[in-house]
Parts: C-alpha cells; sequence; structure tokens
C-alpha cells in the first residue's frame, strides 16, 4: 500500500523512525486518499527540506506508486 511506501520513506530520513506515523483517510465524495504524515517535531524540517523539496520528492513517488493502482493519493503533511 501506498502509506507503508510513505512511511519507509519518511523513517529513512528521520533521526526518530519511531515516532513516524502515516493515517490514510478515504475521501467519500471523490475516492481519493489523504495520507497525514506526521513526524517528530526535530524531524519536521528534515521532511520538508530545503525549500520543500524532499517534500515535494516524497509527494511524488507516493502519486506515481498510487497512479499505478490506479488511485488518487494526496500527502498531507501535518505540523502538530
Amino acid at each position: 500500500m501506498v502509506a507503508e511506501l510513505l512511511g519507509d520513506l519518511t523513517r529513512a530520513i528521520v533521526d526518530r523512525p519511531e515516532a513516524v506515523t502515516v493515517k490514510p483517510e478515504t475521501d467519500p465524495e471523490d475516492g481519493s486518499v489523504v495520507l497525514e504524515l506526521r513526524v517528530d517535531d526535530g524531524d519536521y524540517g528534515k521532511v520538508i527540506g530545503r525549500g520543500g523539496r524532499t517534500a515535494y520528492a516524497l509527494r511524488t513517488v507516493v502519486k506515481v506508486a498510487a497512479a499505478h493502482r490506479e488511485q488518487r493519493v494526496l500527502v498531507d503533511i501535518v505540523d502538530d
């Protein structure tokens, strides 16, 4: 599943991989899946990256993987 892919990729780049959670939610209107990604406060900058490049790359990989399954996926990086 794409949620597992996002979690695995994120755990590989953060300092506290045990704090990474991915919560999938399905939108009943259009059937798309929203993945809420949460990380430790200290790792938030690593997930976003300089200029948002890391976040953009994570979203791109997940969207491509979802497209192969004919799904529509949005990644929401949640800042608590």
